[in-house]
């Protein structure tokens, strides 16, 4: 070779080599359009694949509508799913933990996108996760209409990912929920929870680490299952039965607030649902504590108090229902698959007192 002749050009770098798939990205579009498609719901205009997601209010049938929309993830909980590989159940938590906080506002949750980042995108674990986002979408009545997958080499490492879901709702102004006047005496209605939801995994997973226990054993609370497949357990999707009674012409109107019990347990979110004035009172003893809170109470040694910070110790959702009411609006939520409880009522608040007052012992 001359001294004028050029050198060789280097083959030049691809994305794919920089450890991201387009392809493998767009495998994960084609794959998940069926399970999105089957969420849709009237409102929803167009599909997949635009660069954003449009919804008509007047096709789904809102007159004066207020936007809710509310954002959430699944927390630690996904580390179980990760080292277990068990994950279809873990979209589902996604969206349960976003719509839930809607129906508090007394929102019809009406469309939702999910983001999933990870550091090497494998579509079938993926697809598993998403295909979970649009179980949990159906059953919570709200359309999948997009999302994000982002794959960050060098930032998630080895089958770790994360998820985060975004909700848009609806309610028509005058069905917003809490209701202004809340009064001494409304009666608290507790909706079973399905295990520990999607809050204090940190705090479970240390006591699982400190008990020596493999994700694969018989879980202590429930032996004829494994304990990751136990903990695993979807959060429970209050959206359509609460949506019915607020819609049922006799309900309605007495439902005066709603309270999703998530992080801060039982001892923080009820007073949420309150104005200032006011506290709820809960007779702890008023349901039977689930298997799962009792041993994690025992394995670990948690206080009391903080059983009731960091898990909802049974109770997924409470209700705020006027007095007359409360006995009609359980039967009417039992009646359609909820496990309804009469747990205490709203009293009335002193100055630096606390917003939730939990009385008694655990049953």
């Amino acid at each position: 070779m001359s001294d004028h002749d050029p050198e060789p050009s280097k083959p030049g770098l691809t994305y794919a080599q920089a450890g991201v798939s387009i392809a493998s990205g767009d495998s994960l579009v084609e794959r998940i359009k069926p399970a999105a498609a089957a969420t849709a719901r009237p409102g929803v205009m167009g599909g997949l694949g635009g660069f954003g997601a449009l919804f008509d209010l007047a096709q789904a049938g809102f007159r004066d509508p207020v936007l809710v929309t509310g954002t959430d993830g699944v927390g630690t909980k996904l580390k179980i799913a990760i080292e277990t590989g068990e994950l279809g159940g873990v979209g589902v938590d996604l969206v349960a933990m976003c719509v839930n906080d809607l129906l508090c506002h007394g929102a019809d949750p009406l469309i939702f996108l999910d983001y999933f980042a990870t550091g090497v995108l494998r579509p079938d674990a993926a697809a598993q996760v998403i295909e979970g986002v649009a179980r949990g979408c159906a059953e919570a009545g709200a359309a999948l209409v997009g999302g994000e997958t982002a794959e960050m080499p060098g930032l998630y490492h080895g089958d770790d990912f994360d998820l985060a879901g975004f909700c848009v709702g609806a309610v028509e102004r005058e069905g917003l929920l809490p209701r202004p006047e809340i009064p001494v005496g409304a009666a608290l209605i507790g909706l079973e929870s399905d295990g520990a939801h999607s809050n204090g995994f940190s705090l479970i997973r240390r006591i699982v680490a400190d008990q020596g226990l493999a994700w694969d054993a018989p879980a202590p609370f429930a032996p004829e299952t494994r304990l990751g497949a136990a903990l695993l357990r979807p959060t429970r999707i209050y959206v359509k039965p609460v949506l019915a009674a607020l819609r049922e012409p006799s309900l309605g109107a007495s439902i005066l607030g709603l309270a999703h019990i998530t992080g801060g347990g039982l001892k923080e979110n009820p007073g949420r649902a309150l104005p200032p004035s006011r506290a709820c009172e809960i007779d702890l003893g008023a349901w039977t504590r689930p298997p799962l809170f009792r041993w994690l109470a025992e394995a670990g040694g948690v206080a009391e108090e903080e059983m009731t910070k960091a898990f909802n110790c049974g109770l997924g959702m409470v209700l705020i229902v006027a007095k007359e009411a409360a006995p009609a609006c359980a039967a009417f939520l039992t009646a359609r698959g909820e496990r309804a409880h009469m747990i205490g009522e709203v009293a009335p608040r002193g100055d630096d007192a606390p917003a939730t007052r939990l009385l008694g012992a655990p049953a």
